[in-house]
């Protein structure tokens, strides 16, 4: 493309008032693909909300300003989460948010750069473990997996979880939830990684770059219970950690570039486009 052209397209991207970010193919893809609930890609400036389009639904930064860096994947910036900041999305805004019900679907999927090997960091989600309030929330690096058959958990590292809870509060006979489906490979520090989770309904899986990360009895998880509804009074939707033992937790460290939320299960041909 010749430097006129450019000029020209840009321009009339400008005009228009869309963020230049939709000229890059995986936020065309994300916006395409049906089902899309909200998309935020964090071009804005610490001290502003960040407002997703579709839904304009607005995180506001908790703990203080969150700084944009000049490091993106979606853009030319991402949003910097450390010292235990995070983003926030009141409860009584969720709107279609509040996914739930014996037939939800879901799927999350987030733009990251993990810069801290601390575990149990949460990326997203409607999850409260404080008040017994979980809905679906994507994970990395819980401390442990759960076997689907045994209903037991083993150590592990370094992984994506995806979350689902129909009853709000601990599974039944555990300590905690442990209903969530964990990959199979390791999330490196510092390289920028699509991670996601779905569920259909009947189980829930994740996907590193675009490919479902299989291992058998732990991805995909079965799961058929559906998803909790937290009522009036339920969870907010969080970015970076979530509610759990009396207090926010769970703290994401690192640059986070770009996150989606659709009220169905992508494909993994979807997940894939989208990468």
């Amino acid at each position: 493309m010749n430097t006129v052209l450019l000029y020209l397209l840009l321009s009339a991207v400008l005009a228009c008032g869309r963020p230049l970010t939709d000229a890059a193919p995986s936020a065309r893809a994300v916006r395409q693909t049906p089902g899309l609930v909200a998309f935020w890609d964090f071009q804005e400036a610490a001290g502003q909300d960040r407002v997703s389009r579709p839904g304009g639904y607005r995180l506001q930064e908790q703990g203080g300003a969150v700084e944009r860096v000049a490091d993106g994947a979606l853009g030319p910036y991402s949003a910097r989460l450390a010292d235990e900041k995070h983003f926030l999305l009141a409860r009584r805004d969720l709107r279609q948010l509040n996914i739930h019900g014996k037939n939800a679907q879901v799927t999350v999927v987030a733009w990251v750069k993990r810069q801290d090997p601390k575990a149990w960091q949460a990326i997203a989600g409607v999850w409260d473990e404080t008040r017994g309030k979980r809905q679906y929330c994507l994970f990395l690096n819980a401390t442990s997996r759960t076997h689907n058959q045994e209903m037991v958990r083993y150590p592990v590292q370094d992984r994506v979880h995806g979350h689902v809870s129909a009853i709000g509060g601990s599974t039944p006979g555990h300590c905690c939830c442990v209903t969530y489906s964990s990959g199979k490979t390791a999330i490196p520090l510092d390289h920028w990684q699509v991670i996601a989770m779905s569920y259909d309904g009947t189980h829930s899986r994740v996907y590193v770059n675009g490919v479902l990360d299989a291992e058998e009895n732990y991805n995909p998880f079965y799961y058929p219970d559906g998803i909790f509804d937290g009522g009036e009074d339920g969870a907010p939707f969080t970015v970076g950690a979530v509610s759990a033992h009396g207090k926010m937790n769970n703290f994401f460290v690192g640059l986070i570039g770009g996150l989606a939320v659709y009220n169905r299960a992508l494909s993994a041909q979807e997940l894939r486009a989208i990468n």
